[in-house]
């Protein structure tokens, strides 16, 4: 994440009930890869990069950098969650604040993994940067996304236009720790 402020990166990995979320490995390369150039994975995203494009330009292990978790299912790599701070790009309302981003492989869809692993790092978020919001947008087509960001407890601030399509921005209220 662009300043996550005094975090301590990497975390020890976050284990749930059946996923690993780890920072990137060489081994994870080739995931990253088919998830940036997959046209199912980038429907709602603007579409997918150029396979050769990425080949030439993904680094043998793939960028560590604070809030980038891989999504780890059985010791393979099926998926990346994202928490960054959300720019003017992004949203006016959602400025300064965190942004949840995720992407998994197709074959990965339907098993709830999406939202497991990001009901997990945002605990972990909440442990390491109480009382911080968290925005998460996406198409309101996206109708797997949209019912996502409500189990995970987002709610609507508002709709707009960008990229040719209706987006929504949601907030998920910060949680405090109680002492």
């Amino acid at each position: 994440m662009e300043d996550l402020g005094l975090v301590a990166w990497p975390p020890e990995p976050i284990r749930t009930e059946r996923l690993v979320l780890r920072e990137p490995e060489a081994r994870d390369r080739a995931t990253f890869i088919e998830l940036l150039a997959s046209p199912e994975v980038h429907t709602y995203l603007g579409g997918p990069r150029p396979r050769d494009e990425l080949e030439r330009e993904t680094p043998g292990t793939p960028e560590r950098w604070p809030g980038s978790f891989v999504v780890d299912l059985d010791g393979a790599m099926i998926g990346q969650i994202l928490l960054r701070r959300a720019t003017e790009n992004h949203r006016p309302a959602a400025a300064g604040t965190a942004d949840l981003g995720y992407l998994f492989l197709p074959r990965a869809w339907g098993f709830g993994y999406a939202a497991e692993a990001c009901a997990a790092a945002l605990d972990w978020f909440d442990g390491v940067l109480p009382g911080e919001p968290v925005v998460l947008t996406t198409q309101t087509a996206n109708v797997g996304s949209m019912r996502l960001a409500a189990k995970l407890g987002f709610t609507e601030v508002e709709r707009f236009q960008a990229w040719d399509a209706e987006q929504w921005l949601g907030l998920r209220s910060p949680v405090t720790r109680s002492s």
